[in-house]
Formats: structure tokens, C-alpha cells, sequence
């Protein structure tokens, strides 16, 4: 039987959500706790593969079991098993053509600023920082002209191995919410860094270091050595993915918590 299933995290524990070698990743720690509460081998597959360090709001999952359980032990009974900094937030039965990469439509991400001189104490992991104000118009206005299909070569890792570098960003925003400065992002997919480096491209513009005009350059050149440096991934949180309705999911994108 097919189990959808839906995860936070705080990526600072983990190397990252891909399962690795030492067992440090998000998924070797999901597939230890649920094969315990199966009592059997389980594997799960990811809506997003997030870096070290980044955070989930709602990782959705699936993993096949010929295990019987209650609901309430594929939820209560894995987080038992869970560590603090990851927490199951629903598990569902699902058809067998559900896929939790293939079958999303679309990907989202948030990433949270603090722009001041004082480096983040209390909210130190959970933030990014940049050491002076920032010009949210214009970071706006450059998140702008990267709406749409383009080729993302200038925002993507050496390390991607998508496919293909091409993606449809549907919502690039910027915006000050309370003392930090929120970034929000949707595409169909996402290419390695893709966000982080772009953040990075805005923070300059903010900066004052180029205009918005700019950021359309960069993306044009297809040439990841004209781009900024990548931006800190402590900021970054996967929201979630949006499914189409026949499979009859519970929420899957969360945003983000008001005491982050």
C-alpha cells in the first residue's frame, strides 16, 4: 500500500534531506523511524531534496509498505521515534500512481532576512543576514524580470544535475514582514541552489551594487560566474508542493510559523 505523508524539519541537525553514506540525511532518519514502527525495510521519495541546513515547513513524502497499522502510529508512532528537530505532520493512503516528485505541479520556498547591523542571536540558524538595510523595492522590481520560463543556468549549482535548466518560476516576491525581509518563491521545479542564489543576486541589487536591470543580465548570460556568491542556507524553508485534487491530500503547503 502507497502512504503519502507530510514532515517538518529544522535542517540544522541534518546533512541535508538526500539520504548519505553516514546516515546523517533527513530521509535516513525517516526511513529508520517508520521501518521501526513497520517492522520492515521502508524507503521514501521526497517532493524537493533540501541542502544542509535548510528547513521544511512540509516535506511531503511516499513510501509503499505491506504493513497494517492504525493511522494514528504512522503519525504518533514514528515521531516517537523521530528526533526533536523533525516531526510528522499527517500520513494518508494513496493511490498507487501518486508520486511525491513526479506528481507535484509546482514547488515553494520562503527564505527570511535579517538586514541590521547586529548578527541574529535569538534567531541564529533560522534567519539569513546581511550586515546593513536593504532596498525592498528594489529587490522587488529585480525579482521581476526572472518571472517565467527561462534557462537558469547563472542561478544553478556546478553540482546540479537536473536535467535540463530550464524552469518556469510562476512567483518570485520580496517584502518586509516585521524586522526581516521574506522572499518567496514557486516554479515548477528548482535547480541545485537555484534560490539561494538568487536571494544572493537580490541582496545585491538591495545593496545598492547594481540596479534591478541587472538581475535580467545575469539571467541572460547563462554564465553562473557572473552571479553572486550563493546566499547562507539558514534562511531557506521548503513550504511545501501543490498535488492535483483527485488524490485528496490534506494541506500540503504550511506557511511560515509566526515565531520563526
Amino acid at each position: 500500500m502507497r502512504y503519502a505523508l507530510a514532515l517538518e524539519y529544522d535542517g540544522r541537525p541534518f546533512c541535508g534531506f538526500q539520504s548519505q553514506p553516514s546516515g546523517c540525511g533527513v530521509q535516513d532518519t525517516l526511513q529508520r523511524a517508520l521501518s521501526s514502527v513497520a517492522n520492515t525495510a521502508v524507503s521514501v521519495v521526497a517532493a524537493g531534496r533540501t541542502d544542509a541546513g535548510v528547513h521544511a515547513c512540509s516535506q511531503v513524502v511516499h513510501f509503499d509498505t505491506d504493513a497494517q497499522r492504525a493511522p494514528t502510529a504512522w503519525v504518533r508512532g514514528v515521531n516517537v521515534k523521530l528526533p526533536t528537530a523533525a516531526a510528522v505532520l499527517w500520513v494518508q493512503a494513496v493511490d498507487d500512481d501518486f508520486h511525491a516528485r513526479f506528481a507535484a505541479s509546482a514547488r515553494h520556498y520562503s527564505y527570511l532576512l535579517l538586514a541590521r547591523a547586529e548578527r541574529p542571536g535569538l534567531s541564529a540558524g533560522r534567519v539569513g543576514w546581511y550586515h546593513r538595510p536593504l532596498d525592498v523595492d528594489a529587490m522587488q522590481r529585480a525579482a521581476s524580470q526572472v518571472v517565467g520560463e527561462h534557462d537558469f543556468s547563472s542561478f544553478r549549482s556546478a553540482q546540479c544535475q537536473a536535467k535540463t535548466p530550464v524552469k518556469t518560476l510562476q512567483l518570485a516576491r520580496v517584502r518586509t514582514v516585521g524586522d526581516r525581509i521574506r522572499f518567496d518563491f514557486s516554479a515548477n521545479a528548482f535547480l541545485h541552489h537555484m534560490i539561494r542564489n538568487l536571494v544572493g543576486a537580490l541582496v545585491y541589487v538591495g545593496a545598492g551594487k547594481h540596479d534591478e536591470a541587472w538581475m535580467r543580465s545575469v539571467l541572460e548570460a547563462r554564465d553562473r560566474r557572473i552571479a553572486p556568491p550563493t546566499f547562507a542556507a539558514a534562511g531557506l524553508y521548503f513550504t511545501g508542493a501543490d498535488y492535483d485534487g483527485r488524490f485528496g491530500l490534506p494541506a500540503t503547503r504550511r506557511d511560515l510559523v509566526p515565531w520563526v
